[in-house]
């Protein structure tokens, strides 16, 4: 049976390599292998921050498996599956036959796809039955809505005016119309400026009209509702290009799980964070058989936090006077890494010059380079895609909580659809997210024993900040800073 097969080839690969191991090992391979077995569907939710060795327990039962599977994963997965993974699966006589590209592969082969060749392939009827493992389905939501995007750059233009000369005058009136519209836009820190489905009427309008529209035009008339539009502006040309992307990816791909076996991996919301919420790809037609959580053990010391009362407000005039301040004070004394996170790039960048000021070259912003007692200024994207290639930090410091802002135009999209509804869109969508990035973002400083500092005044000075400690649990807190070790 798959599952003795996977468990005992496991087991005799950690005993040949001797390190510490992951807990979970044997459970997460006999889970996958059963799953494979049967064809059937199921959820397995690591801990935030859990060590990515827990991949070969995925790989050796699918190296054992003769069914038909893809897997799909996203580009630095991919470079740790090829570079890692494979070598070590190699050196105990395991074959795992990846197949790469848009083609489907023969019988035998482990099709390797990224999200973008998955919805290409579910769409063109290339999967067939094949069943699916879908590593990171934290961020599956996200890599999906990247794969269905529609971009027109300024060169589609051209060719759509190529393709379709009897249309010219009005194509350039009409982009000429957009430009006045997204150049006048107060500009944004992230250049993106929000477009309305009156903004993009007429342009609809007039390719209903014309046929055949070169790609990517026939996409992009395609996404009607449920999708949301903006343009993403380069001050530096006065041009800018249209992006289109569906504000519920999963739904968009509804059925794909249907008939097929899938098994989804990933360090999805716990406790608090996770009330409410739907399981990841829920929406995708993913009904698990089984749902599994695989923990950490328990830890011998809470998180030390420091948060202290009577802190302003992000949009106080003073908070960035008080997040230096703060900021020169946690950094006074450490010898090791220090993390600084906060979304807003001009605070950000504002904030990183200021402690340069005081703390010299040990200062960089968002460098996966750092010295190592350094100061790394970064977004919490930034953070959370490169803290596995950084040194563990002494401390993070929180400057902002990781709440998406509704300048983003996809989030003002996405809260709009629920205020509509008349649904509590910061309950339901804002501060689950962020409470989500947030454990993901702190849970490497559990492991090294290092602190947590949170500066937004938000976590005492609203009702909802409650929720917030709840997620960090367990903590105790600082009620001063100590000179650093």
């Amino acid at each position: 049976m798959l599952e003795a097969r996977a468990h005992q080839h496991l087991k005799a690969l950690l005993q040949r390599e001797g390190v510490a191991r992951w807990p979970h090992h044997l459970t997460l391979s006999r889970l996958v292998a059963r799953s494979l077995r049967r064809a059937d569907h199921t959820l397995v939710r690591l801990a935030p921050g859990t060590d990515p060795s827990w991949w070969i327990s995925l790989l050796v039962p699918l190296a054992l498996s003769e069914a038909p599977l893809a897997l799909v994963v996203t580009p630095p997965l991919r470079q740790r599956l090829l570079q890692v993974e494979w070598p070590r699966l190699r050196g105990v006589g395991l074959e795992l036959a990846c197949w790469e590209g848009p083609g489907a592969p023969p019988a035998g082969r482990l099709w390797l796809l990224d999200h973008r060749e998955l919805v290409a392939a579910w769409r063109s009827g290339a999967l067939g039955e094949r069943q699916l493992v879908i590593p990171e389905a934290e961020s599956l939501e996200w890599a999906l809505r990247e794969a269905l995007e529609v971009a027109l750059e300024p060169g589609h233009w051209d060719q759509l005016r190529r393709a379709q000369p009897c249309a010219e005058a009005c194509l350039l009136a009409l982009h000429e119309r957009l430009s006045r519209r997204v150049l006048a836009h107060p500009r944004s820190p992230q250049l993106l400026v929000p477009l309305a489905d009156d903004d993009e009427a007429p342009l609809r309008h007039l390719l209903q009209l014309l046929e055949p529209l070169p790609e990517p035009w026939p996409r992009w008339l395609a996404a009607g509702s449920g999708w949301s539009s903006w343009a993403r502006v380069d001050p530096s040309l006065l041009q800018w290009e249209l992006l289109r992307q569906p504000l519920e990816p999963l739904s968009e791909l509804a059925g794909l799980l249907a008939g097929r076996g899938a098994v989804l991996i990933g360090e999805l919301a716990t406790g608090r964070a996770a009330e409410g919420q739907p399981a990841s790809g829920a929406a995708l037609g993913l009904e698990p058989a089984v749902v599994l959580d695989l923990a950490d053990p328990p830890l011998a010391d809470p998180l030390p936090l420091f948060a202290p009362p009577g802190q302003p407000l992000p949009n106080s005039p003073h908070f960035g006077e008080h997040l230096l301040e703060q900021s020169r004070r946690l950094v006074l004394g450490q010898s090791g890494l220090t993390v600084v996170v906060l979304d807003d790039p001009g605070l950000r960048l504002g904030l990183a010059s200021g402690l340069a000021a005081e703390f010299g070259s040990r200062v960089s912003h968002q460098s996966t380079a750092p010295e190592s007692n350094g100061v790394v200024c970064c977004s919490w994207s930034w953070w959370l895609e490169h803290q596995p290639r950084l040194p563990q930090p002494c401390q993070v410091v929180v400057g902002l909580l990781p709440i998406a802002s509704l300048e983003d135009p996809l989030t003002a999209a996405r809260v709009a659809v629920l205020r509509q509804q008349g649904r509590d869109w910061f309950r339901e969508l804002l501060l689950p997210e962020a409470l989500n990035r947030l454990q993901r973002g702190v849970a490497g400083l559990r492991r090294s024993g290092g602190r947590l500092a949170v500066l937004d005044g938000r976590l005492r000075g609203r009702s909802w900040g409650r929720l917030v400690f709840t997620a960090l649990e367990p903590w105790v807190a600082l009620a001063r800073l100590l000179p650093g070790p």
